[in-house]
């Protein structure tokens, strides 16, 4: 036994890997300083209003140069509740020390280790302040609270709960109140534990809601309060989303490139939660006056607080209209007129704060989470005859785009257009092009106005004088185009990166009508073969055209431009993003193209199998068939379409999602031919992804044993001959591949754009 401090303690042992994960960002050696000074903490702010940081210094997140604090009150955030630290005493330095170095060594058993963190812990009482705000102890603290049993853990957190918004607002005891917050959420499992936890909750929060102010607008306390606000809800303390992070599928979303109907947004909850408490820490949040509240609204801080409290309230539509007019600073409701309303001086108040960064991405998620009454109030009275001002503001212009992305009706639709379609030069040749992807989204979203932003499109890229034949390349590189002095000595820029968003532009355009995009279209086959290959091995231009091959273009539009990449499929296949071309392109094309496809594919098999999508695309493609026997190859090739196209005229509508034009050789207009993919349909009609449940089936009847699968495939032939005999039902039918299914492939689990 060794004696640390008071306490006797177990022999020693290196710590496992486990248990190394469990310091997390904050290092392996518990006493290595210079360790953890190395990238292990959070960075320092300029300006933070931390214990650790320039008090006399305001973050203020810019946009607005003039923001100051509200009241008085607000100058006093960083003189409020500072309580003076003392100095440890070298007997619990070198306590905790040799606990740190115990665990190290990796000599306790688990009953043993729980025992300690129990013991130590109940050493921290009456000091966990100047315990969990030491830069050395605070790592061991962590340690201790992710290794207690839950009792212990509890009753640290009601010792410490008066003292908890001073730890953590501080650097380092920021991370001991996570990891905290952390092992609460763990035990969380347990259904017993439940109101112990509401209880150790409820006496932190009783003291935030006292004084929240100071801790909203703090870098570090404001990290730990939406750490809080999660768990309240019963989300995971790590969502991305929760913290202001735009992840692929949002951008998606805004620009309507969704591959799943499914909403996105519904946060996963683990947990049930504690609702009463989520109420309860946000009516105090909310509790201050409307000075303060200015305050609150273009603080860093405090802004990423109220934006995550108001998406863990997504679709609360009766808790939102109470919550967003407080946050806008604005009655929530008119009592003599039903509904929400939000007066002439407050729009004003709203609008001018719209260009500070902190305050643009707060309206952001109002934008995204409100009612619709609350939205129709918004765009009416704050947004109406100012959208083109803010689109050209530096911050203001994302507010927009997330106000159009989520336009309700044709109505608006309307208004936007009218404001915005007229000055679509303008928006790109400031930088501001997201907001007309987004107004091109929303107007295939709600279908209205589709062929004017189509040609508003083509006259903000091309003038009247010129050839419509450049519009694909000038949006290629939309950046090059309008950052050229004299635009028309423009041309092609090889070897030059290609716009992301001016690419995203053009995916929203192949999703259009073919009656509404030919310009395009022919823009794009006009393209010169060496264009369209550059193009291909672009990351974000091989989407282009992946959409336009999804699109409903003519099939001499698509098979003109897949003759152009002959030659190149095979170098296409070695690049991850160009191996979802080929992929498209085999889909697309006709027998003749599919079997060059595959010989260029062959040429370069053993380089291609070695990457991450080769595999696939080698099984997919059938490479391996095709180099044995190129001829049985081929029927299965005229075969598969030719059933896939049947299928789709009998089942098929024509806002369905599958492409509609795709090939066959002339062959197959034989009767002989015919006959034989009708026979090839029978098999493969109820079955068509498992050929080996079809020989166990085979096999079954050959010894006259029941197959468990044959009165399912009874039923489902009987169900299918029945639409067969009734065409004028099909169109009830779910397609096949319909738009619930695109997507439910490799593809789907990474959006790419």
């Amino acid at each position: 036994m060794v004696s640390v401090g008071s306490k006797s303690l177990p022999s020693r042992r290196h710590r496992t890997i486990e248990e190394d994960s469990l310091m997390g960002e904050r290092g392996k050696s518990s006493n290595n300083h210079s360790e953890r000074n190395k990238g292990m903490r959070r960075k320092d702010h300029k300006g933070n209003r931390g214990f650790d940081g320039d008090s006399s210094k305001k973050n203020q997140s810019g946009g607005a140069p003039n923001v100051k604090p509200a009241s008085k009150k607000h100058s006093e955030f960083e003189h409020q509740n500072q309580f003076v630290r003392k100095e440890i005493d070298p007997e619990t330095s070198k306590y905790f020390s040799e606990i740190a170095n115990l665990f190290d060594s990796n000599e306790v058993e688990l009953e043993e280790r729980s025992v300690i963190c129990g013991n130590a812990l109940e050493e921290t009482r009456g000091r966990e302040y100047e315990i969990a705000t030491d830069y050395i102890i605070s790592h061991v603290l962590q340690t201790l609270l992710e290794g207690c049993e839950l009792d212990q853990l509890c009753s640290f957190i009601r010792n410490s709960a008066s003292v908890f918004p001073a730890i953590a607002m501080d650097r380092s005891g920021s991370h001991v109140t996570e990891s905290a917050l952390k092992s609460l959420a763990t035990h969380l499992e347990n259904p017993d534990a439940y109101s112990v936890i509401e209880e150790a909750l409820h006496s932190i929060c009783k003291v935030i809601v006292d004084n929240p102010l100071d801790m909203m607008c703090n870098c570090y306390g404001s990290h730990v309060l939406r750490r809080l606000l999660c768990l309240c809800k019963g989300v995971s303390l790590d969502s991305p989303e929760l913290y202001g992070a735009k992840s692929s599928k949002a951008l998606a979303k805004r620009l309507n490139l969704k591959m799943s109907q499914l909403d996105d947004n519904n946060l996963e909850i683990p947990h049930q939660g504690f609702p009463g408490m989520l109420t309860y820490l946000l009516s105090g949040l909310l509790s201050c006056s409307r000075e303060d509240m200015k305050y609150l609204q273009v603080d860093q801080y405090s802004s990423l607080v109220l934006q995550t409290a108001l998406r863990l309230m997504l679709k609360q539509d009766e808790q939102l209209l109470e919550i967003i007019p407080l946050i806008l600073r604005c009655n929530s409701t008119n009592k003599k007129v039903e509904g929400f309303h939000i007066e002439t001086n407050v729009a004003k108040e709203i609008l001018e704060s719209m260009k500070d960064n902190s305050f643009s991405h707060l309206v952001e998620v109002i934008l995204e989470v409100a009612p619709e009454s609350l939205y129709n109030e918004m765009f009416n009275k704050v947004f109406k005859n100012s959208l083109f001002e803010l689109s050209v503001d530096r911050c203001a212009n994302f507010v927009i785009q997330a106000l159009i992305s989520h336009a309700r009706d044709q109505e608006q639709m309307g208004i936007m257009w009218e404001e915005l379609a007229p000055r679509f030069k303008d928006l790109l040749e400031q930088g501001k092009s997201g907001v007309v992807a987004s107004l091109i989204a929303v107007s295939q979203r709600l279908q209205s106005h589709e062929n004017k932003c189509c040609e508003a499109l083509v006259g903000a890229v091309c003038s009247t004088n010129e050839s419509r034949i450049s519009i694909l390349p000038r949006l290629l590189f939309l950046d090059y185009y309008f950052g050229c002095r004299d635009k028309s000595t423009w041309e092609w820029a090889p070897g030059a990166k290609m716009h992301v968003m001016g690419c995203l532009i053009l995916q929203g355009i192949f999703k259009f009508s073919s009656d509404h995009i030919q310009p395009y279209i022919t823009s794009l086959t006009s393209m010169k073969a060496e264009y369209i290959t550059e193009t291909a091995k672009d990351s974000s231009g091989a989407r282009v055209i992946e959409a336009f091959l999804a699109s409903d273009a003519a099939t001499k539009q698509k098979r003109r431009l897949i003759i152009k990449l002959r030659g190149h499929f095979g170098e296409l296949s070695l690049h991850t993003s160009g191996s979802f071309t080929v992929e498209k392109c085999f889909d697309a094309c006709n027998l003749t193209l599919r079997e060059a496809i595959a010989s260029e594919l062959l040429d370069v098999k053993v380089d291609l199998s070695k990457t991450k999508q080769g595999p696939y695309l080698l099984r997919k493609l059938d490479i391996d068939g095709y180099a044995s026997r190129p001829d049985q190859w081929k029927s299965r090739q005229e075969a598969k379409q030719s059933t896939y196209n049947e299928f789709c005229s009998a089942f098929g509508s024509n806002k369905s999602n599958f492409p509609k034009n795709t090939f066959v050789s002339d062959a197959s207009e034989d009767a002989a031919q015919e006959i034989e993919v009708k026979n090839t349909r029978k098999e493969i009609d109820h079955h068509p992804t498992s050929g080996f449940k079809r020989h166990r089936e085979k096999h079954a009847k050959d010894k006259d044993e029941p197959f468990a699968g044959e009165k399912r495939s009874k039923q489902k032939k009987n169900k299918t001959s029945e639409a067969t005999d009734k065409p004028k039902l099909a169109g009830s039918k779910r397609p096949f591949l319909s738009g619930e299914m695109t997507g439910k492939n490799r593809h789907s689990n990474k959006m790419r754009i």
